[in-house]
């Protein structure tokens, strides 16, 4: 058992740190005997000071110079590169992820507020011919104003980053809502941004429930923008919420996905069986952009499935601390509960479970759950359609590449898809013709670079693009301005 003590959580606002109401314990789910922390629940007033504070601060950040957002912004992300192994640790010890993974993902935060730092000095304008004779129209970007974020847990430092690093960078201020299960890692986030020379107001940090905080949020006139990621229902709550608004907030919502990855009879095996693997099972399948749904032509479909079972068979389970562990555990009770009850829908729908599904009992009491894989699977079944944001995987056999394509298209998402093929004539028709905002061709469908535009269709995204230079349509207002020179 670990025997660190835990993090001790405080709001941070208008520059101070606060106490609050009552201590949440913060669950280390590779054994729920460690409290990682204790965190305190925010109230609706410390969102109002939160904000309060940030429209106050945000003129004066808006209009410092681009070089002075930029070495702050360079700093938080020197600081977190330095702190990794910390940070990372901490993050695998609350979320659940491989220490490897934790990380990894603390260096991918490092890395967004680094690009960010760049970001600030050369943020875009147009300088345009009037149709009037003499007129000049100039085109320029200003911030939102304040932006609340609102982030997930399965991405702890990742996502939060490439939400704040870009709202700073574009002269907003921000009020931060960390992921009630996972708030040690925001919480170090937020030391290292209160400690990088951001003036007192421009960043704020304020933990609690959504049901409270988000609320708070959105119903805020001081907050112009919610960067929201999460389920479905509520984002559709939030969006509602932003635009019903007095005034109107600007908003932005990534969702879920139910993302297919295609294998055709001419995919390279070894390829396909790793890309399959690593997209379905690696971060516990706690990933938007995971692989659900495996769609496999006739040809291949009894080797691959024989392939992949084989190769599920190679994975640890276990403690995310254990450098042999390969999938950590599901990242709480409710999410454990949750996944158990899609495995015995599955069967009840008449999916064969080739293998896994079942909770783990190991050394250390913790959410642990075997990898699971169904076969026999119809696209219209809801294992099929729903997500399940955990270590399962459905295959369904296709006729053909035609058929494989209708039934990736065939859901209410669209984030992430995926085909393994050596054909050059089925990836390139696959990457005009797939309904999702991002495509990948023998590469599993999770795993994106920070430079470049996140976002999917339908029911996975709402609003601008997030991450690269396509975040500054969110992060910022368009106006045009004419003149006639005097």
């Amino acid at each position: 058992m670990n025997t660190e003590a835990p993090l001790v959580g405080r709001h941070f606002i208008a520059g101070a740190w606060h106490d609050g109401a009552g201590q949440v314990p913060d669950i280390n789910p590779s054994d729920t005997r460690e409290t990682v922390g204790l965190f305190p629940a925010g109230t609706a007033d410390l969102v109002a000071e939160a904000a309060r504070a940030a429209q106050a601060a945000q003129p004066a950040w808006a209009a410092t110079s681009p070089q002075i957002r930029h070495d702050v912004l360079q700093r938080i992300g020197a600081a977190l590169n330095d702190r990794r192994e910390e940070i990372g640790r901490v993050l695998a010890r609350e979320e659940g992820k491989t220490l490897a993974e934790g990380i990894a993902e603390t260096v991918r935060a490092s890395q967004v507020f680094t690009f960010f730092a760049g970001e600030c000095l050369r943020t875009p304008g147009e300088h345009l011919a009037s149709l009037r004779p003499g007129v000049e129209v100039e085109i320029t970007r200003e911030a939102v104003g304040v932006a609340g974020v609102i982030a997930p847990w399965n991405f702890p430092i990742a996502i939060p980053a490439w939400k704040v690093a870009p709202a700073l960078a574009y002269g907003n201020a921000v009020v931060f809502k960390p992921a009630e299960v996972v708030p040690a890692t925001s919480l170090l986030l937020t030391r290292i941004i209160a400690d990088s020379g951001l003036p007192a107001g421009v960043f704020n940090t304020v933990f609690g429930a959504g049901r409270v905080i988000g609320e708070a949020m959105v119903a805020s006139s001081d907050i112009n923008a919610i960067s929201f990621t999460g389920s479905v229902a509520t984002g559709r709550h939030i969006a509602k919420g932003c635009v019903t608004a007095n005034p109107m907030k600007k908003v932005l919502t990534e969702l879920g996905g139910k993302n297919p990855l295609v294998v055709l009879d001419d995919a390279d095996l070894d390829v396909a069986v790793e890309v399959a693997v690593n997209g379905a099972f690696f971060s516990t399948g706690q990933r938007c952009t995971a692989s659900s749904r495996l769609i496999v032509t006739r040809g291949i479909h009894d080797h691959f499935v024989e392939r992949v079972v084989a190769r599920m068979a190679q994975l640890k389970v276990g403690n995310a601390l254990d450098p042999a562990t390969h999938i950590g555990p599901v990242v709480d009770a409710k999410q454990l509960e949750q996944d158990l009850r899609y495995v015995a829908l599955g069967r009840e729908e008449g999916a064969e479970l080739v293998t896994g599904g079942q909770r783990l009992e190991l050394a250390e009491p913790g959410f642990y759950l075997s990898p699971a894989l169904f076969t026999g699977v119809r696209n219209s079944m809801r294992i099929a359609q729903e997500e399940i944001f955990g270590p399962v995987a459905a295959v369904i056999q296709v006729a053909d590449y035609e058929e494989a394509l209708a039934t990736a298209n065939d859901t209410e998402f669209g984030l992430s898809s995926g085909i393994c093929t050596t054909s050059l004539k089925y990836a390139s028709h696959f990457k005009r013709a797939s309904k999702a905002g991002m495509v990948m061709v023998n590469l599993p469908t999770a795993g994106v670079d920070y430079h470049a535009p996140f976002g999917g269709r339908r029911n996975s995204s709402y609003g601008a693009r997030e991450q690269g230079r396509y975040a500054v349509e969110f992060y910022t207002t368009v106006k045009t301005a004419y003149t006639l020179p005097g």
